[in-house]
C-alpha cells in the first residue's frame, strides 16, 4: 500500500512539472514530442500502480493454491506415520521404510466381547464368577487399501508440490522423555521459499513473518514434532476444511 500511495504521489508531481515546463518554456514544435513521451510515462507509471495492486492479489492466489497441496501431502504422510507408530511403536525415520511399510504392512482387526467363567475361590472355598474380555482377531487389512485404497500416491509423499528442484520434505522421527516416559515422535517440513521460489521477493519475506490464527506462521510448513507430543499440522483451519484430515 506505501509503494502505491508513493506511486500516485509521484505521477501527480510528475505531471504538474511536465505540463508547467510544456507550458512555460518550450516552443511550440517540441509540445507533441513532449505530449507522446509524457503519454508513454503516464502508461509506464500506469502499469506500475497496477502492479502494485495486482501483485499482492496474485500472490495469495497462487500461495494458497500452493500450500493447500503441500498440506495435502504433509496430511498423507501424518497418516502414513500414525499407521506405522501403530503397528511398530514408533514412527519411521525416512520415507523409504515408510513407503515399503505401506507397500508390505496389514492392520489386525480385532473384537472385543465380554465373557465370564467360574473360578474356585480358595479363602471362601466356594465356585465365584469372574469377568473377562475376550480379543478376537478377525482378520487383517492392508495399510495401503486402508489410508490410500487404489491410489499410489503415498510413493511419492515425499515430493514438495511446486518445487523448482525437486526438493523433498525434511521428515525425522525420535524418541524424547516426556514426564519420565519414553515417547515417539516425528517431524515432515518444507520451507515456504522453496514452495514460492518465484514470487516477489519482499512478499514472500512478509509472508515468513506472517503472526496470525489465519495464516500459515514462521518459515515453515510442518506437521508433527520433534520436542512435543504432537502429530498437528502449523496450517490454519481452512486448509483442514478443504479435504480430509
Amino acid at each position: 500500500m506505501l509503494n502505491l500511495i508513493l506511486i500516485i504521489v509521484g505521477i501527480c508531481i510528475a505531471t504538474f512539472v511536465l505540463v508547467y515546463i510544456i507550458d512555460k518554456f518550450l516552443p511550440l514544435k517540441a509540445k507533441p514530442f513532449l505530449i507522446l513521451l509524457f503519454g508513454i510515462l503516464s502508461i509506464f507509471l500506469g502499469y506500475l500502480i497496477y502492479n502494485s495492486v495486482m501483485a499482492p492479489i496474485e500472490f495469495e492466489r497462487v500461495k494458497k493454491q500452493r500450500y493447500a497441496a503441500v498440506i495435502a501431502k504433509l496430511k498423507d504422510i501424518r497418516n502414513a506415520q500414525e499407521a506405522y507408530k501403530t503397528v511398530n511403536g514408533k514412527y519411521a525415520n525416512d520415507f523409504n521404510s515408510l513407503v515399503q511399510f505401506i507397500d508390505t504392512a496389514s492392520f489386525t482387526i480385532t473384537q472385543q466381547r465380554d465373557s465370564s467363567f467360574m473360578r474356585y475361590d480358595k479363602v471362601y472355598q466356594i465356585e465365584l464368577q469372574q469377568d473377562t474380555i475376550i480379543v478376537d482377531t478377525l482378520g487383517f487389512v492392508k495399510v495401503r487399501d486402508s489410508l490410500f485404497k487404489n491410489d499410489d500416491r503415498y510413493k511419492s509423499m515425499m515430493n514438495v508440490p511446486y518445487a523448482q528442484n525437486n526438493e523433498k520434505f525434511e521428515m525425522k522421527a525420535d524418541i524424547i522423555d516426556k514426564s519420565g516416559y519414553r515417547v515417539p515422535v516425528f517431524e515432515a517440513k518444507v520451507k515456504k521459499n522453496v514452495i514460492l521460489y518465484d514470487q516477489p521477493q519482499d512478499l514472500v519475506e512478509r509472508e515468513n513473518a506472517h503472526v496470525s490464527v489465519e495464516e500459515v506462521n514462521g518459515t515453515e510448513i510442518k506437521v508433527g514434532s520433534l520436542t512435543e507430543v504432537s502429530t498437528s499440522g502449523n496450517w490454519p483451519a481452512i486448509y483442514d476444511r478443504k479435504g480430509e484430515d
